[in-house]
């Protein structure tokens, strides 16, 4: 059977620490049996590893960042599309999302396809609305409220108890035990991601994540449960191991039945001593550790290309149990004058 031949452009090219989807969504749809990818990578910096990674991306393009306003980022797409045609764009950031949701109908009448959450879903998932989804949904969530000001870290303790945790709309989660350390968090994460700051109840537990995929009619495309083995200091997952536990999939199974949830998304879940799950966060787009699912045998990459497409898509059933994934960092080796090209004809 020939590939389908595919032009696809996506974000999240970043690969540090704090990794971006970018890269393993893009080797999981290198990986498809069913399509033959151009990948274009779209890079908010000029030092994101994957623009160099030429057998991962076959040409970079430069975009704003999407706080210099959803117009303008979406006119830069356009521009791109108008030069170099593909036909799926998948964001793989939050903070882009909003952008990308809006303009739906724009892009389409383009010719550009996404699978994103609808606006309605994207919003009732928020951090800092979670205990209204949990009473909505009938799923348990940690107590949690938004703060706009620093006055009111000092009324913290009429609601909590310490340690809790200290957390941005979109990024960034920090355990803090007592009012001087949240202060400290408040003025970081707001610093970067601005406000509100939510403050969430401290679940001591496991904490399990699963990378799950929507069909947008109540149906889950797949679903990989894992839980981190080894956490870098800003909490991400280095290395983690698929779980069997039809518990996290069930759990998983009725949320996105419940919401009719369209897209990617990461479940974040405590699993409590007493063995209950809560559900600390749930993210609306692919995680960075999604090839561990293609690992394990759900491209969900592939799949989310097809539901882009309007395709028929097979729901996976199985997922091999006991498959692990661990991150190693690589120096990646290129010349000053790709460097250079990129930040003066802001592609390359």
């Amino acid at each position: 059977m020939s590939k389908r031949k595919i032009s696809v452009a996506l974000t999240g090219l970043n690969n540090t620490d704090n990794p971006g989807p970018g890269v393993p969504v893009i080797r999981g749809i290198r990986e498809s049996a069913f399509f033959d990818p151009r990948i274009i990578g779209l890079a908010y910096e000029n030092l994101e590893p994957a623009i160099y990674m030429h057998d991962v991306v076959d040409k970079a393009y430069q975009v704003p960042y999407p706080s210099e306003g959803s117009d303008v980022l979406v006119q830069r797409i356009l521009e791109i599309h108008d030069k170099d045609p593909f036909d799926v764009l998948i964001p793989n950031f939050d903070a882009e999302l909003y952008a990308f949701m809006r303009a739906e109908k724009t892009l389409r009448q383009a010719g550009i396809r996404t699978f994103l959450p609808t606006l309605e879903q994207f919003e009732e998932r928020h951090k800092s609305t979670l205990p209204d989804f949990g009473e909505k949904y009938e799923v348990k969530v940690p107590f949690s409220k938004p703060i706009y000001k620093q006055e009111e870290i000092q009324e913290l303790k009429e609601d909590f108890e310490y340690p809790l945790m200290v957390k941005g709309k979109f990024y960034d989660a920090y355990l803090a035990y007592n009012t001087e350390q949240v202060k400290m968090h408040y003025n970081k994460i707001s610093a970067k991601w601005g406000l509100p700051i939510i403050i969430q109840e401290f679940i001591k537990g496991t904490e399990v994540n699963v990378v799950a995929l929507g069909d947008g009619k109540g149906n889950t495309v797949g679903a990989v449960p894992m839980r981190k083995q080894y956490i870098t200091d800003k909490g991400k997952a280095w290395a983690g191991i698929t779980l069997d536990d039809k518990k996290l999939l069930n759990l998983t199974y009725h949320i996105i039945s419940s919401m009719k949830w369209r897209g990617g998304m990461e479940l974040e879940i405590v699993k409590s001593f007493s063995n209950e799950l809560y559900v600390i966060e749930i993210n609306p787009r692919i995680p960075a550790w999604v090839y561990l699912a293609v690992g394990a045998g759900q491209n969900l990459p592939e799949a989310l290309l097809k539901l882009a497409l309007g395709m028929d898509v097979q729901p996976y059933t199985e997922y091999e149990v006991g498959k692990m994934f661990i991150r190693y960092s690589s120096d990646l080796i290129t010349d000053l004058k790709e460097f250079e090209k990129l930040s003066t004809l802001g592609e390359l």
